[in-house]
């Protein structure tokens, strides 16, 4: 905060603070309905005000989370992700966990649009500030793991990548109701061994691996929300893609159903 009261003296004002976790209240509720647009418009308005406020820190929430809400719709991350890598250098955060969660955040997205290469070299940064610092919460560093492995498996770097999916399937283990990102993580390892092997090869390791996700998946310890629904919407696909139809269509219904509730 002392950074962020410096830099507003120096604007000529004083910090009039967004409410935070209001704001992510209200992103959790609209995401809950699927409501994509709900988000943005929920967003905007916010930045808006943390400008008008000089909330530094503020604006850099809620720039991570338009980077992580464009990634999911294709949109403008890459104006959210500028910006906010602007406000972590305003704010002296950049040998900050904030800044690894930022980066992480940045990486992902950019994973997600292809730019692989971008991506690993944040992700890279961001495992540097996590790993050295003490207290890091183990949340973040499987999430770091996991989509650094992306990465690395999107470049053809399929070692590497499977030992940074064993690394976040152990961390992971430490996180209370870890088991979603577990089963994301073995989908992925799976693609990675297919992308190692080749699908004849890697057959019977997929096969476990779509076993142990779909366990996870299933576990009673997790709560059915708007969360555990994108997760199954999210793994569908894959489901389908290795030929496990039934388990695909069911995880599209709990997604749905839990939609439909909201």
């Amino acid at each position: 905060m002392e950074n962020q009261i410096w830099l507003a003296a120096e604007q000529g004002g004083e910090i009039r603070p967004v409410p935070q976790q209001r704001i992510m209240d209200k992103v959790d509720e609209c995401m809950t309905r699927k409501d994509y647009p709900g988000v943005e418009r929920v967003l905007k308005y916010w930045l808006q005000e943390a400008k008008a406020g000089r909330d530094l820190r503020g604006q850099l929430m809620i720039r991570n989370e338009l980077v992580g809400h464009y990634r999911k719709t294709g949109d403008k991350a890459h104006e959210s992700a500028e910006d906010a890598l602007r406000l972590l250098r305003e704010l002296d955060y950049e040998d900050s966990v904030s800044a690894g969660t930022t980066w992480v955040n940045i990486a992902t997205a950019y994973n997600s649009f292809g730019e692989n290469e971008e991506a690993l070299a944040l992700f890279e940064k961001a495992r540097m500030v996590y790993e050295r610092s003490v207290g890091t919460d183990p949340s973040l560093l499987g999430g770091l793991y996991n989509n650094m492995g992306l990465a690395c498996a999107a470049l053809g770097q399929y070692d590497k990548a499977l030992a940074l999916y064993e690394k976040a399937m152990e961390t992971m283990e430490q996180v209370p109701r870890g088991a979603l990102e577990q089963a994301v993580t073995c989908l992925n390892m799976a693609n990675a061994v297919e992308g190692k092997l080749g699908l004849e090869q890697a057959e019977g390791r997929i096969n476990e691996l779509l076993d142990q996700g779909l366990k996870l998946l299933d576990r009673q310890d997790i709560p059915r929300n708007g969360y555990y629904a994108y997760v199954c919407e999210h793994c569908a696909p894959t489901f389908d893609y290795y030929g496990y139809f039934a388990a695909a269509e069911d995880l599209r219904t709990r997604a749905e159903e839990l939609y439909e509730r909201a």
